[in-house]
């Protein structure tokens, strides 16, 4: 028996929202709740199946493999210390310009729309952030904005992958949730991955989230 289409979609964007909300979890810098983040994720793959889950299962199995000193050090050394691979979404996009001011502000305008407040302890655009606030506040925003940031998204992935990094695999998890990108997108993300983005100089302003703010060993 054939679902009615809006069944079929309903239970598409229930899938969509486990796969965003592990996501975010995996993607979060390991600090004290890490290891509880691990077994909601561990729960949350108990209710999917498929490409998806089997990507965010490789990132979760590596992660479980290492101690938390060496997570956290891997982490900031993956995030931190080169651009190259920052969830940082208007990096991307704008660079250090003063356009990206307007590009953070339009995040936060998304979520507050939503009937959410921006996060105080991290920027709107960090990947996370945009991930949790998808699976759990509006889909409809949240994949809208995943979905106008996918040249970024692919971005990152490429890079994460180039490096070995087990987080590749959950940026690779997100994409399946999203449309392909066209030829355009491709030839841009490329572009991206070889010269950057934009350059110039602009400070950022950022809902209290599950997932913590990204910072360093000591911080």
């Amino acid at each position: 028996m054939r679902l009615p289409s809006i069944a079929r979609e309903r239970r598409g964007t229930m899938g969509d929202r486990l796969v965003w909300q592990a996501a975010s979890l995996l993607l979060a810098y390991p600090d004290d709740g890490h290891a509880a983040r691990l077994d909601t994720v561990e729960e949350l793959l108990a209710h999917l199946s498929g490409p998806a889950a089997e990507l965010l299962r490789r990132t979760l199995t590596a992660l479980r493999a290492l101690d938390p000193m060496t997570a956290a050090a891997r982490y900031v050394e993956t995030f931190d210390m080169q651009r190259r691979a920052t969830m940082y979404l208007t990096y991307w996009t704008a660079g250090d310009t003063r356009n990206r001011g307007k590009e953070m502000l339009s995040f936060a305008d998304a979520y507050r729309a939503a009937g959410a407040r921006p996060p105080c302890a991290e920027a709107p655009d960090h990947l996370p952030v945009l991930l949790e606030f998808a699976a759990t506040v509006s889909p409809e925003i949240g994949r809208r904005l995943l979905t106008e940031h996918r040249v970024p998204i692919d971005v990152v992935a490429r890079a994460l992958s180039a490096a070995g990094s087990p987080y590749a695999h959950t940026v690779a998890a997100i994409g399946t949730t999203l449309p392909e990108p066209n030829d355009r997108q491709a030839r841009r993300a490329q572009r991206l991955a070889e010269s950057g983005p934009p350059v110039e100089s602009v400070g950022l302003q950022p809902f209290t989230l599950t997932v913590p703010p990204r910072r360093g060993p000591g911080g």
